[in-house]
């Protein structure tokens, strides 16, 4: 047998330099007649469904297509890209029908098959798919088995296409289900790319006409979040179908509506199967692409591991020609169950031994084993282990194409086939292994979190004492975050595992968070199980209007609250409670349930608390909509979006964390200012979900009735925009690799697909790879994109180690995560990267968390050549220049374009920014910015200069602090304060001059300390921040029209305390409270007197005992400072810097910072006290 190639080079005509691909929009990809099309994995299954009907129509079929089956990751969107093309589907007469979960989508694809049973039908066949990950899988057996053992129709077919999340990084458990298939006897097909996704969902469709059982498609997350161009030529392909006579029954292969399930089986064992063997062979499913068979080494591999082992092989220098000159070739499977025979014997045959590359367990090798075992000349066979019992190919990781080169290389040797060129190669590779190296921590990274907004973050909260079991979707980030969580079950099994472990357990009650859409597809029935279970349980059923984990789809039914209520309460649940950020819009629900008791969203401890008291099982229903799909609808004009914005007075702000710690949410951002560092609240990125009002502070502000003031552009003449000189492109002979690494939400995973459609326009192969994980906003999100001239020249879709030729790091986090910098190498790479990095979900926890920018610089530094390496700040541009950072992506990337970085140009990314269609022109205007700022820097940083507010100039050094401390203080209180201030400052100042001249860091620790506590923020100071200048300054810069302003407030003598918790609750106050606050701010001179009705409260004291004693510890200091325990004392004089916030938060700090104080001081007498006897000794 001669190699057959595994990507078909598609014959292109003549172009002429520098011309573009004719495409007029991104909608003519299914357009069939074009030969040709730029598809993502997704989108090349609804190609075959598309090529099936045409195909058939072709042949004088009149057929139908059905598609049902659940949406998961790796096909966590294959719905959407199905409703995109909703217009084709019709046309082709292809009904797309989601199913409410995996096995009931089986089911209903069963019955297409039997279609001749019911009389005179529409159609002359029906073609159906069905979809899934590997959990829908395994709970799909019964019906797969069942399905396949009554047959498929002749013109119809099954075609179940399942996706393997094989690193389990978007999943609870890793999955590699092609032995599910094989258990129930479905033939496996495994693409290995783009491409072959189209050819293989062909030859599955005809298999299973042929066979008459169901056959199988497996996709990996390389496979289908891959783009790539493919042939969609409905005549390209020709489908051999070999003459099955001999090997027919009687009555014949297909459904055939008899119940005989003995029959079933022999008509599947001794007919179907054989048919699909013969089937195989004659299409050449399984063929050798690389070398010649006569080669004395065989190398086997199928899916995405072929591609890798295509990869590992050019790393070796190894083409089709070198592998023969080495005696070696390559054997792809294409169908992976059962494996054909012939096919593997003949490639066999005369090999000294047969390397298996898998990925996974071994699963071709297994079978290959007993199919040679017998055979007098049969290979040696190696694999997972080589033929000592040692490890070889690794068993659960993703698989790495430089490791496998080098695995392949040692193989050689040991076969005696390396020579001198080969381990040239080697010796090449071998350091470039040894040389990669981790880059992350875990205080530096971005792990996925909450989005802004998310209820989620809320609604999974517990009271004290309480626990909760983890569910399905994005609420299983509790799992991460929230304390008192046990991990999740499988999907439709919530709450069971609790009905088993409550007999053993002295804990008597748990609550059990259940998604709305996990709920409709199988959660019902669980909660059945647990009433009958009678354990204490709560289920809280988090309606959040979406299955946001996957994109935001809606639930695959009919379902609303009330009808939730209604089907619980006739489950027999013992009582049901709504709680709601709405809650009047479901008090006026006529169908709501009188039985179900609605309370505000606030309340949620307090009916948790009610709830884990009642015996039996009860149901908390948590409605608030999904914050992500609050935005898409608010931007779609189809949901109201409320004129109300909350913002925080910095002056007021004491950068406790609270307002972190009440709402988890990620838009609240570290301010760093002269005071220390502060909150401010991203109004770009926040959901309006106020939560952060809760914290309990008297710097959140409520703004209505007027809007975001829209940042004003930078003014760039257009001229400079129009004439910046054409750059170089990166020459793509040997490939081009370019990792994108950046937030998820943030417009990554499209400025990847611009680059590969500019890629396609000009004619060019381009493959991208997308790693998105978790839909939710704020973790990382990687795009592997490769250009090759030819679709042969892309192998692994995956970067491998030290292979990027670029790295843009819209976000540095992400590009110094593992997955990012692994690929980067000092002499290949360049690194272009966003200085600007907002904080992560770590700041939520800690709220003294930075990510200081110079050392993620110098992390790069290491592995990038300084002159490979720049820096920019895009998110300030963007800002400045387009008016909204959502720009700073595109704005990098004409930087990276310009610099001559890209292996594109500039016309056709302009041209596919174009066909994207969203925002042309200010992603035309972005990308031409950042291609000026490298020949112009000057104009655009001046242009940005004149719009961009500067940065605020914070005091340095001992005197900048003290001077701005004094003014501080004089405005407060009266300048007898401040020079109270000044003079203890200056007199630890002498005292530290005499211990350690030159040194003023306890004289700085000093200033900064002691004036924060003097200036404690008591009713007339809040009242004096909230009525400044400033304040009002700040609030024109960042809205626009006329304000309506609320305070959220909780004086101590007016508010009311919460019965629970017995803490201050905040309320807000109109605008009539300014002129009080403006007779309050001058009345501060009262401060401190009798007549400070204020100072009387616990509080209050508090604050003043704070000052006094820390003044006594200053005095102390000053007398007994010496050299030895200067670094004791600088620690004594910084702990009011831990001391933050108001009431209750406040109070704890202080009991904190007073067991530090306590610690510290015993320190410092035992050093003073050591160093006086080491003297007394001396003397």
């Amino acid at each position: 047998m001669s190699p057959t190639p595994d990507i078909i080079d598609l014959a292109r005509p003549p172009v002429e330099a520098g011309a573009l691909r004719s495409l007029a929009s991104l909608d003519e990809r299914f357009n069939l007649a074009q030969g040709s099309a730029f598809l993502t994995g997704a989108q090349a299954l609804i190609a075959v469904l598309l090529l099936q009907r045409e195909r058939d129509r072709r042949a004088g079929m009149s057929t139908g297509g059905y598609i049902s089956g659940y949406r998961g990751s790796p096909l966590g969107t294959f719905d959407q890209a199905l409703w995109a093309a909703a217009r084709h589907l019709k046309e082709a007469g292809i009904v797309f029908d989601p199913g409410v979960n995996e096995d009931l989508a089986a089911t209903a694809v069963w019955g297409t098959q039997q279609l001749d049973a019911l009389g005179p039908a529409n159609v002359d066949g029906v073609f159906a798919m069905w979809y899934g990950k590997g959990p829908g899988v395994d709970r799909s057996g019964d019906p797969f088995k069942h399905a396949n053992y009554t047959g498929t129709h002749p013109r119809g077919g099954v075609l179940a296409v399942f996706g393997d999340d094989h690193p389990g990084k978007s999943s609870t458990v890793a999955h590699q289900s092609e032995q599910a298939m094989a258990a129930n006897s479905i033939p496996v097909l495994y693409p290995s790319n783009v491409e072959d996704i189209v050819r293989f969902g062909l030859l599955g469709f005809a298999l299973s006409r042929y066979a008459g059982c169901w056959a199988s498609l497996k996709v990996v997350n390389e496979t289908i979040e891959q783009t790539a161009t493919v042939d969609i030529d409905p005549q390209a392909q020709h489908i051999a179908l070999p003459d099955p006579a001999d090997l027919l029954p009687p009555e014949g292969v297909h459904y055939r509506g008899a119940f005989a399930p003995a029959r079933d089986e022999t008509i599947l064992m001794h007919h179907r199967l054989p048919l699909v063997l013969r089937f195989a062979r004659a299409n050449r499913i399984d063929q050798c692409t690389m070398g010649d068979e006569s080669a004395r080494f065989g190398l086997v591999s199928a899916g995405k591991a072929y591609q890798d082992t295509r990869q590992a092989l050019s790393y070796l220098g190894i083409d089709d020609a070198r592998a023969r000159t080495l005696g070696l070739a390559l054997y792809k499977v294409g169908m992976v169950w059962p494996l054909e025979p012939v096919g593997l014997k003949e490639f066999a045959a005369g090999k000294a031994e047969l390397f298996f590359i898998e990925e996974k367990a071994a699963f071709v090798e297994r079978q290959a084993a007993a199919m040679l075992y017998n055979d007098a000349a049969r290979p040696r066979i190696v694999g997972k282990n080589d033929e000592h019992g040692s490890p070889l190919v690794t068993l659960e990781k993703q698989l790495e194409p430089l490791d496998l080169a080098l695995a392949i290389a040692a193989r050689l040797r040991t076969a005696g086939l390396a020579d001198a060129a080969l381990e040239a190669r080697i010796a090449l590779l071998a350091p470039r292994r040894s040389g990669v190296i981790s880059l992350a921590t875990a205080q530096d990274s971005r792990p996925p979190y909450f989005c802004s907004g998310c209820p989620h973050n809320t609604s999974t909260n517990v009271p004290e004492g309480s626990f909760a079991l983890a569910g399905i979707g994005c609420h299983s980030m509790a799992m991460f975050y929230k304390a008192r969580t046990l991990l999740s079950t499988q999907m439709g099994g919530e709450g069971m595992n609790w009905s088993g472990l409550h007999h053993f357990t002295k804990t008597r009650h748990v609550f059990q968070n259940l998604g709305d859409g996990t709920y409709y597809h199988s959660g019902l029935l669980a909660l059945r199980g647990a009433v009958a279970s009678k354990a204490n349980i709560t289920y809280k059923i988090l309606y959040n209007d979406a299955v946001a984990m996957t994109g935001g789809q809606p639930v695959d039914g009919p379902i609303s609250v009330s009808r939730v209520a209604r089907q619980v309460l006739g489950e027999g649940v013992k009582q049901v409670v709504l709680v709601s950020d709405n809650p009047d819009l479901h008090r006026s629900d006529a169908a709501m349930p009188k039985e179900v008791t609605i309370r505000h969203r606030n309340d949620l401890d307090a009916v948790q608390r009610e709830l884990r008291e009642v015996a039996g099982c009860t149901v908390l229903i948590y409605e608030q909509t999904c914050a992500a799909e609050k935005r898409r609808r608010r931007k779609r004009k189809v949901m109201v979006d409320p004129p109300k914005r909350l913002f925080i007075n910095q002056a007021v702000c004491e950068g406790c964390g609270d307002c972190s710690a009440q709402s988890g949410c990620i838009s609240i951002e570290p301010v760093e200012t002269a005071l220390g560092r502060k909150r401010a609240i991203n109004q770009s990125s926040c959901n309006k979900d106020y939560r952060c009002a809760e914290g309990f502070c008297p710097s959140f502000v409520t703004v209505t009735s007027g809007s975001l003031r829209r940042p004003a552009q930078g003014d760039i003449p257009e001229t400079l925009l129009q004439n910046i000189p054409v750059p170089p492109v990166r020459p793509v002979a040997d490939g081009f690799s370019v990792m994108v690494a950046g937030i998820g939400g943030t417009g990554v995973i499209t400025v990847s697909a611009v680059l590969a459609m500019a890629a396609h326009l000009e004619h060019k192969a381009a493959s991208v790879y997308d790693m998105t994980g978790v839909a939710q906003k704020n973790g990382t999100v990687f795009s592997h994109l490769r250009v090759a001239a030819a679709p042969s020249g892309i192998a692994s879709q995956r970067i491998g180690l030290r292979e990027a030729d670029l790295m843009l790091a819209f976000d540095m986090l992400a590009g110094l995560a593992d997955e990012a910098s692994r690929t980067l190498d000092m002499e290949r790479s360049r690194f272009l990267g966003n200085n600007r990095v907002p904080p992560s979900a770590v700041f939520t926890r800690n709220p003294d968390h930075r990510v200081e920018v110079s050392m993620l610089q110098r992390k790069v530094a290491g592995v990038v050549r300084p002159e490979h390496v720049d820096y920019v700040d895009a998110t300030g541009l963007a800002t400045a220049l387009c008016g909204d950072a959502v720009a700073a992506n595109t704005l990098l990337l004409g930087v990276a374009a310009q610099k001559g970085w890209l292996p594109v140009g500039v016309a056709a990314i302009e041209r596919a920014l174009e066909l994207n269609g969203v925002q042309v022109e200010a992603n035309r205007r972005a990308l031409r910015l950042g291609r000026l700022w490298v020949t112009n820097r000057a104009a655009v940083e001046a242009a940005s200069a004149g719009i961009s507010p500067p940065a605020p100039k914070l005091p340095q050094g001992l005197q900048e602090v003290l001077s701005h401390r004094t003014e501080l203080l004089r405005r407060y209180q009266n300048a007898d304060y401040a020079l109270r201030y000044s003079a203890l400052v200056e007199k630890i100042a002498q005292a530290e001059a005499a211990v350690a001249p030159g040194s003023q860091r306890l004289s700085l620790a000093v200033a900064e300390n002691l004036a924060k506590l003097m200036a404690y923020k008591d009713e007339y100071e809040v009242a004096r921040l909230h009525t400044a200048p400033e304040f009002q300054a700040a609030l024109v810069a960042q809205f626009e029209g006329p304000q309506r302003l609320r305070f959220n407030l909780a004086p101590p003598l007016l508010s009311r305390r919460d019965p629970l918790t017995g803490q201050l609750k905040k309320s807000e106050y109109g605008p009539w409270i300014l002129p009080a606050m403006r007779l309050l701010s001058r009345l501060r001179f009262v401060r401190g007197t009798p007549f400070d009705l204020f100072g009387y409260t616990a509080e209050r004291r508090a604050e003043r005992e704070l000052i006094a004693n820390y003044e006594v510890l200053l005095q102390r200091l000053a007398s007994e400072l010496r050299a030895h325990t200067l670094e004791i004392a600088i620690q004594l004089a910084q702990l009011p810097q831990r001391i933050r916030g108001y009431g209750h938060v406040k109070e704890r700090s202080m009991a904190e910072a007073e067991i530090a104080r306590q610690a510290l001081l015993a320190e410092f007498e035992a050093s003073s006290a050591a160093q006086a006897t080491t003297a007394r000794a001396a003397a």
